[in-house]
């Protein structure tokens, strides 16, 4: 973790409180806004890095591409076939992936899809590039860790890629604040309590990576 992260984000907090703000009625204290946390992680995340990543584990068909998708990712929104397809075809095009075998049979026949060196620097590079610092930060972050940690890389690194990136946003939102009028002031706080949130959610996360990377393997 960044070796004055924490002691950054409760001085950031500490000024965020001293100049006025409060705490909204579902804050718990924790860092944790309890109302609307699922709807907040369960927006979609960039489908085709996801799939790469997936098919990094392991070559597939489009059928268990589906599958493991939606038991990692789908939550209550099961993936469309015609989605993972189109998405294929793109990847496929692009030079990210490529079929690895075809198996005839009755029906259509059934491809089999493997990862290029392309596809592995893809996937790669975006697992290192924090997603941008947002008061509601999406399920693009959840994906990245969990893909990391199915891919044998660090996903403390995309943490701590992900703390600096909204501590960055946090200093900038608190200048803003305090050389800003009332309405900016309660804009600022507004962003800045969401993002401490997120601060909470992000070691919370690295904690518990070793359990989740448990829960994975089975």
């Amino acid at each position: 973790m960044l070796p004055s992260a924490d002691a950054e984000a409760a001085t950031i907090l500490a000024q965020l409180q001293a100049t006025g703000g409060t705490f909204g009625s579902e804050y718990t204290g924790t860092g944790v806004c309890i109302e609307g946390i699922h709807d907040v992680y369960s927006y979609p995340m960039s489908l085709g890095h996801t799939i790469l990543g997936l098919l990094e584990r392991e070559p597939s068909h489009g059928y268990d591409i589906k599958r493991a998708y939606d038991q990692r990712f789908g939550h209550d929104r099961a993936l469309p076939y015609g989605q993972v397809y189109a998405t294929l075809s793109r990847l496929l095009k692009n030079g990210l992936i490529e079929v690895d075998s075809v198996e005839a049979g009755e029906g259509p026949e059934r491809k089999r899809y493997t990862i290029t060196d392309a596809g592995v620097t893809d996937v790669q590079q975006w697992l290192s590039r924090p997603e941008p610092a947002e008061p509601y930060l999406q399920s693009t972050l959840y994906t990245k860790v969990v893909l990391a940690l199915l891919t044998g890389r660090s996903a403390d690194e995309v943490l701590d890629n992900q703390r600096g990136e909204h501590l960055r946003l946090m200093r900038e939102l608190t200048r803003r604040k305090l050389d800003g009028d009332l309405a900016d002031q309660l804009v600022c706080d507004h962003a800045l309590f969401h993002l401490e949130a997120d601060l909470r959610w992000l070691e919370l996360t690295a904690a518990r990576l070793e359990q989740l990377a448990a829960e994975l393997r089975r």
